[in-house]
């Protein structure tokens, strides 16, 4: 896949959210060396669904309610703050505060 990826600030974040696709956020990931399961795909997707309703970018805590995921699990499908990758792939905001 050879999709290319509009310019993303120094930790991998689109600098213009409205260049974002799926094409997108996977070339994203894959140029991060990152895989991305069906699983992660559908939470990046929910998280957009919950930025396009709420106009931000949700807590973990407020994620993992808002998909009936435990928070634990999340940590351990994306081995670190779950909601940093979710939002770059996103092409979400960088999450502010506790991630």
């Amino acid at each position: 896949m050879n999709t290319a990826i509009p310019p993303r600030d120094g930790d991998g974040y689109l600098l213009d959210m409205n260049a974002w696709t799926p094409e997108i956020g996977k070339a994203m990931a894959e140029a991060d060396g990152f895989e991305m399961t069906d699983d992660r795909w559908e939470q990046v997707l929910k998280a957009r669904e919950y930025y396009e309703q709420h106009n931000v970018v949700p807590p973990i805590r407020k994620f993992s309610k808002y998909i009936d995921v435990d928070k634990k699990d999340l940590f351990k499908q994306w081995m670190t703050g779950p909601m940093k990758p979710i939002s770059k792939y996103g092409g979400l905001p960088k999450p502010t505060g506790c991630v």
